[in-house]
């Protein structure tokens, strides 16, 4: 089995056990690990342990997060492989840490508080709209060049698109067909690329937390 899929298999077995409290953790660190491995980013070995010491109850999220951020800087043998780590630990236990709590705004100010939280002192813009224009080669879409929103229509196009969707109703849809709306939403705003870096991840964790509302 290669690592990609061992993290995988190992918290799956706590869903397969079927003890609630632990799928619902469970499903939260697969989510978290799953959305660094989509930037393109691994989680080290030490995460890996540290999500099933939470799982089953012996830490708690605050904890979890210590440890991760105290993994890092007392190591000063680090090999280069886990500087690569430490970005997806990190933002891996603390998107465990938002999708396990039940507040949620929909809105702008909403999405831009989840990047400030799941970046903060890993990016310097972490939570803050960017002032420049940006085109990037996309990882989730196979290196595929991608032009975002200019940097001075962002406000205007989210508070659009946000106020759109806001006034759509979802009564009488079917499933699909709300799926497919969310989906489109999605894939609307995450288009306008508000944020520098970690669009993916913290859109991602905004609409998570959005569609469990609804």
């Amino acid at each position: 089995m290669s690592e990609d899929k061992k993290w995988q298999f190992e918290l799956e077995e706590y869903i397969r056990q079927g003890e609630p409290e632990q799928a619902e953790k469970s499903e939260a660190w697969q989510i978290a690990i799953g959305l660094q491995q989509v930037d393109g980013l691994k989680t080290s070995a030490y995460l890996l342990d540290t999500a099933k010491e939470h799982i089953e109850g012996k830490i708690s999220i605050d904890e979890a997060q210590k440890r991760i951020q105290s993994y890092y800087e007392e190591r000063t043998d680090r090999k280069e492989t886990e500087d690569e780590t430490k970005e997806a630990d990190i933002v891996s236990s603390r998107i465990t840490q938002l999708l396990g709590e039940k507040t949620f705004q929909f809105s702008p100010a909403e999405w831009m508080t989840i990047h400030r939280r799941l970046f903060e002192g890993v990016f310097d813009h972490a939570g803050k709209i960017r002032t420049y224009n940006i085109t990037k080669k996309e990882w989730v879409l196979k290196g595929d060049t991608v032009i975002y929103a200019s940097w001075n229509s962002i406000k205007d196009t989210l508070d659009y698109d946000f106020r759109t969707e806001k006034e759509f109703s979802y009564e009488g849809l079917s499933l699909n067909e709300s799926i497919k709306h969310l989906v489109k939403f999605a894939s609307d705003i995450w288009q306008i690329h508000p944020f520098a870096e970690g669009n993916t991840r913290a859109t991602a964790v905004f609409k998570y937390k959005n569609t469990i509302k609804i």
